[in-house]
């Protein structure tokens, strides 16, 4: 087995360590600790850069929840849903229950999520050969304007966000007619702008700089969570929102665009629903704990079928995980199952076997991790900062990605303090290319018509659904507006 190859199960432990430890510390993510990590892929067996890389992920999924219960700040997006009731059950003196039934979810939900993927992933890949160049610009679009709309209350930021990733996708030489784009006399940019420069930039520099903005903001003090686990009648409480929350989070993750936070306050706001008990959300429950923490988990796995099956990203961490295969010689698709079954069969073994790990070390290893939560951010900070610089040097060797890099870190800072979403930039900015291609050789093979676009049924169901995904949040938001207009009290 591919995973059980010495150097591999090493690659999963560090990712682990890695992702749950950058998990726990508040404003950075699985995004961010990837990009940074990017350096450490160079020369890699792609196999064992992509254990590498979900194994982080996974950990950042598992070490989100961890600051959320013990400081009331998220590790990042995915994680909010758990300070709702675990900083509660903390501040009640269960903090080590709140991060055991973390752990179990997180675990539970994960293990789930392998299996169905073990299941999906082939019928996905197979549905995938049936593509054309249209369906696949459909899918493209689709999968951008799902990721635009499910910013929330920032569609027009959205927007303006996947603009600017595309027109960025454009910079450079043109491959079918050796047009000159947006170089400006530069001949560095004639082979385009390295969007691992960018995404290193954005995520890395700009978190770090936004950071710095509140770095001597006093921060509350840890709760003390004693022993972690927890008693028969908590799981008692937690094994109807576990079983719950992994379907709901595993068909999220499929979804283009929707990711872990979505997942989440999709698994809580169900579990609230649901529950005899609603009255105690928000005040301690541990289901409140348990759902969303699950769907987080079965997540972070089901974004990885439309990644490996198709090459679409659906989330900011899996398009810089794109971003590095690419690098690495990987192309993302149906075909991959056959030309490189050891890379994906070899990742699938290694979520059995890293969610094991990431469960054990979230248990025994607890009083370790919050450790870090006491390293100073000014000296955090920099040694961020240090990464992402060697990283972005040892891309190309090229000195102007150094500018590159401080310009998309200050367009990073500014679009954290304007709150436009960063996810529509990086995904346009990686399937913008192959979205532009697959558009003309579309107008080509039909001789410049667009009834290609509407041609098969599958192009048909892509239109609909792009639509539907565009109009959905603006109806929905209407009626929130008339109830509310209604209900002057109610909460927004």
């Amino acid at each position: 087995m591919t995973a059980l190859q010495p150097d591999n199960i090493i690659y999963l432990m560090i990712g682990g360590l890695i992702g749950t430890i950058v998990g726990m510390l508040p404003g950075l993510g699985p995004a961010t600790a990837i990009a940074v990590l990017i350096p450490i892929t160079f020369g890699m067996d792609p196999t064992s850069a992509l254990i590498l890389m979900a194994a982080i992920y996974g950990g950042a999924m598992y070490g989100g929840s961890i600051s959320s219960i013990l400081l009331n700040t998220p590790g990042d997006g995915s994680a909010i849903a758990a300070t709702f009731d675990g900083y509660q059950m903390s501040k009640n003196g269960q903090a080590g229950a709140a991060i055991a039934i973390c752990a179990i979810g997180s675990f539970i939900g994960s293990i789930a999520a392998v299996v169905g993927f073990m299941f999906l992933a082939v019928p996905m890949a197979n549905l995938a050969l049936k593509f054309g160049p249209a369906e696949y610009f459909l899918l493209f679009l689709f999968t951008l304007s799902t990721v635009v709309s499910l910013s929330v209350g920032n569609m027009t930021k959205g927007f303006v966000s996947m603009a600017v990733g595309l027109l960025l996708s454009t910079v450079g030489v043109d491959t079918q007619t050796g047009v000159y784009r947006f170089t400006f006399g530069l001949p560095q940019l004639s082979g385009g702008i390295d969007f691992l420069v960018i995404i290193i930039g954005v995520y890395a520099v700009g978190e770090v700089l936004y950071n710095y903005l509140t770095i001597d903001d006093p921060v509350e003090k840890k709760k003390k969570y004693g022993r972690v686990w927890i008693t028969k009648e908590q799981w008692k409480r937690s094994k109807g929102p576990i079983m719950r929350g992994t379907p709901i989070g595993f068909i999220i993750g499929i979804l283009p665009g929707a990711g872990g936070s979505l997942a989440s306050m999709l698994g809580y706001s169900t579990e609230k629903s649901l529950s005899k008990r609603s009255h105690e959300f928000g005040k301690g429950a541990i289901e409140g704990v348990a759902a969303p923490e699950t769907a987080n988990n079965s997540a972070s796995v089901g974004a990885l079928i439309p990644l490996l099956t198709m090459g679409i990203p659906g989330s900011g961490t899996t398009a810089v995980m794109l971003g590095v295969l690419i690098m690495l010689g990987v192309q993302p698709g149906p075909l991959l199952f056959e030309h490189d079954p050891d890379l994906v069969w070899g990742l699938i073994d290694s979520l059995f076997l890293g969610n094991i790990f990431l469960f054990l070390i979230n248990i025994f290893m607890v009083s370790v991790f919050v450790k870090i939560l006491d390293v100073p951010p000014k000296i955090l900070y920099p040694l961020i900062l240090v990464l992402a610089f060697i990283g972005t040097y040892t891309l190309n060797y090229s000195i102007i990605d150094f500018y590159i890099l401080v310009i998309f870190g200050i367009i990073g800072l500014f679009m954290k303090i304007f709150d436009f979403p960063i996810a529509p930039l990086i995904l346009a900015l990686i399937v913008g290319s192959d979205m532009e291609q697959n558009f003309r050789k579309s107008l080509v093979a039909s001789d410049g018509s667009l009834d290609i676009f509407f041609a098969s049924p599958i192009a048909v169901i892509l239109v609909c659904l792009t639509i539907l995904s565009v109009v959905y949040p603006l109806i929905m938001k209407k009626f929130q507006n008339e109830k509310e207009n209604q209900d002057p009290n109610m909460p927004s």
